[in-house]
C-alpha cells in the first residue's frame, strides 16, 4: 500500500516544531529521509525547516567573510538581525573566504546582504558602462 507524499511544507513545519520543543532531528529526519526516498530533497528540505524555524523566532544565518570574525563582530550581526528580522535567537554559522577582499555576505533563509568589497567593485564597475 503506498502512502501519501508530505509537502516539504509539512515535513519543515514538523521538523520545526520538534527543533523548538528541544528535541533532536537529525536521526529521525535522516530516517524519514531514507525511508520515504527523498535524500535527493534533503538540501532543500532543510532550507524549508529554517524558513520554518525563523517563523517561529529562531534565525540561522550564514555569515562569509574575508577573515574569522572577531566575538564582537559577530554579536553585532545577531543584534542587527535580531533587530531586522524581528527574531528572538540567531544562530551565525561562519565561513571565510578570503577572495572576498573584505566585508562580508550575510544568507538567511530569505534574505542575502552582500557588503563585500568584491561585490561593491562589481556594482561600481558595473555602473560606468
Amino acid at each position: 500500500m503506498a502512502t501519501a507524499k508530505l509537502s516539504r511544507r509539512k515535513i519543515a513545519a514538523y521538523f520545526a516544531d520538534e527543533v523548538v520543543a528541544g528535541r533532536s532531528v537529525v536521526k529521525p529526519l535522516a530516517a524519514y529521509l531514507i525511508e520515504s526516498k527523498r535524500i535527493r530533497e534533503q538540501g532543500l528540505i532543510v532550507r524549508d525547516i529554517e524558513a520554518a524555524l525563523a517563523d517561529r523566532g529562531i534565525l540561522f544565518a550564514d555569515v562569509t567573510s574575508s577573515y574569522n570574525l572577531a566575538d564582537d563582530t559577530k554579536k553585532a550581526i545577531q543584534d542587527y538581525l535580531k533587530d531586522k528580522t524581528k527574531v528572538k535567537d540567531v544562530h551565525l554559522r561562519t565561513d571565510v573566504d578570503e577572495s572576498l577582499l573584505g566585508g562580508v555576505r550575510i544568507e538567511t533563509p530569505d534574505q542575502r546582504l552582500d557588503a563585500t568589497l568584491r561585490h561593491r567593485l562589481n556594482q561600481l564597475t558595473a555602473s560606468k558602462i
